[in-house]
């Protein structure tokens, strides 16, 4: 299928766009990067949030379709255009790799995600120290049992699983990203730490970084 128009609401550091890009970016994708500030509140003004009633990002427009969640819309880009695949060929093992990617985006990210973090500050006056420590231990939590559960997997090689990227690396390279950023100690996670390194060293994930998109600040 021609790829047709294909634009993507992102803010340079959101995790869950991070994911959408980088998935883009494996297929090869060309796409228009329309960027919704969200430490500006720009995701809750029209017309953003007439597009998408959540006010989150991502939203993807593919001709005049509008997609939301970044999960979803992985899932709708492989079905879509399904080489080069970003999951497995079996069953069993595209259930491991929705695992692993739902320990991340549903499990981990949701408890350090912005609007959380704006809600201690705003509503409850949670100090920067506390909320920075809130989010330290859910990553450092979630982490030990992504840890543990790649470290002791025959299924894990290169990547989350075997010698391609699929959507379980989508996930994981944003979420350590979000770590590094908030000062998570990342030696205990000897997998992780290599599994990213191995997704970094490729283009499609190089270019997907927060720093490398055209609404980053300058300087980061």
């Amino acid at each position: 299928m021609n790829p047709g128009s294909i634009r993507l609401y992102s803010y340079w550091r959101s995790s869950a766009a991070y994911r959408v890009r980088i998935a883009l970016n494996l297929k090869g994708m060309p796409y228009e990067t329309l960027p919704v500030h969200l430490a500006r509140g720009e995701q809750h003004k029209a017309p953003f949030s007439d597009l998408n009633p959540q006010e989150l990002v991502p939203v993807l427009l593919h001709g005049s379709r509008i997609l939301r969640q970044s999960m979803a819309i992985m899932e709708y880009l492989d079905e879509t255009w399904p080489t080069p695949p970003l999951m497995p060929t079996t069953a069993r093992d595209r259930q491991r790799v929705r695992a692993l990617a739902q320990m991340i985006a549903c499990d981990i990210h949701p408890l350090n995600n912005l609007r959380v973090l704006q809600f201690f500050e705003n509503t409850w006056n949670v100090p920067q120290a506390e909320r920075d420590a809130w989010v330290r231990h859910w990553m450092q939590v979630g982490f030990e049992a992504l840890e543990d559960t790649l470290a002791d997997n025959p299924s894990t090689g290169t990547f989350c699983d075997g010698e391609m990227p699929t959507m379980a690396d989508c996930c994981l390279v944003p979420q350590v990203y979000n770590a590094v950023r908030f000062g998570v100690d990342l030696a205990p996670y000897r997998t992780i730490r290599r599994i990213n390194d191995a997704c970094l060293a490729l283009e499609a994930f190089e270019a997907a970084r927060p720093e490398n998109q055209p609404d980053a600040p300058v300087g980061n």
